[in-house]
């Protein structure tokens, strides 16, 4: 199968970081970025281009400004010619740095737009490699509801008709944030991180049988809604059934896969009569402590006598088709 490349425009790039245009060919909504690095050009300046990524924005910062001030005039527009020659997606000068005319010349002549931040090199550096990581990230799109309970990113799946939705509104109620309803985007932003969100279409809306489409936001107001959240924890409601034995203690660590990452997991039986905001607002509790190194199943069979300390936590798997 193959690999999905994400892109990000230009001018969402320029509006994040409130970078200056001092030159643009062409409009930057059209200019589509793929790289999540970034190259600050030293070896290319001299010459060497065997690993040279076109696909990344230049960053040009004071010691590279300080190279080129150090050689000839001639020798520094061939040096930028043959850098933006490649066609690099966007030049930024940090630091406010006066851009010099050969660089004014060579992108202009290649067409490569100029930007400018009063940002120093490295805070820029960071905040651009942080945002195309979010912006190009691997990404899914899941049937389920993303709430905040206790800032805790809990992610509610389960077949519909379970009550995702009439839940996520007991949560809000209870003082807690709505992410996403229905339709949740799910991008891989680290090695360890995974970030929900609502497609925009839909954002802030939720579907109730019998009642129809509302707008949490408009309903509860913009302290009942957020764009973002982390998911730290995957919660699957199914209906209560009476041949199935649930876990009562919760010693044993269940998790399920989303795009490469391991997150906890929790199976909650629905009945009526069980209180499902309340009981999730516990797991979300519970699990900051388990995060934090504390596990009460454990220190209760501790006091009991019963523990095993040689015996390793078993973690079992659990398929979602994520």
């Amino acid at each position: 199968m193959a690999k999905t490349t994400y892109t990000v425009a230009l001018s969402k790039v320029i509006k994040e970081l409130s970078l200056n245009t001092v030159s643009m060919p062409e409009n930057p909504d059209r200019i589509l970025i793929s790289s999540t690095d970034v190259n600050r050009p030293g070896l290319e300046l001299n010459g060497f281009f065997d690993y040279y990524d076109k696909d990344r924005i230049i960053v040009l910062g004071n010691a590279e400004t300080a190279f080129l001030n150090s050689i000839s005039s001639e020798r520094r527009l061939n040096a930028l010619n043959q850098i933006f020659s490649k066609r690099p997606p966007a030049v930024i000068i940090a630091r406010d740095l006066k851009p010099l005319p050969e660089l004014l010349q060579a992108t202009k002549e290649n067409g490569v737009p100029l930007l400018s931040t009063s940002e120093t090199t490295s805070s820029l550096v960071a905040r651009l490699v942080s945002f195309m990581n979010v912006e190009l990230a691997p990404r899914i799109t899941r049937h389920g509801v993303l709430v905040e309970v206790y800032g805790e990113g809990i992610l509610l799946v389960g077949d519909s008709g379970v009550g995702k939705s009439e839940t996520a509104i007991e949560l809000i109620k209870r003082g807690h944030r709505l992410i996403a309803d229905d339709a949740v985007v799910i991008r891989r932003v680290s090695a360890i991180s995974l970030v929900g969100e609502a497609p925009e279409n839909i954002r802030h809306f939720i579907e109730l049988r019998g009642i129809g489409i509302i707008n949490a936001r408009r309903i509860f107001g913009m302290g009942a809604v957020k764009m973002t959240e982390k998911i730290d924890l995957v919660i699957d409601l199914e209906l209560w059934d009476n041949q199935k034995t649930y876990d009562r203690m919760g010693i044993d660590n269940e998790y399920t896969e989303i795009l490469g990452i391991k997150v906890p997991m929790l199976t909650i039986p629905v009945k009526p009569g069980r209180n499902l905001a309340v009981i999730i607002e516990v797991a979300a509790m519970n699990n900051r402590q388990k995060k934090m190194g504390y596990n009460a199943a454990q220190e209760l069979l501790k006091n009991l006598g019963m523990d095993s300390p040689s015996a390793p936590v078993e973690e079992h798997e659990v398929k979602l088709n994520f």
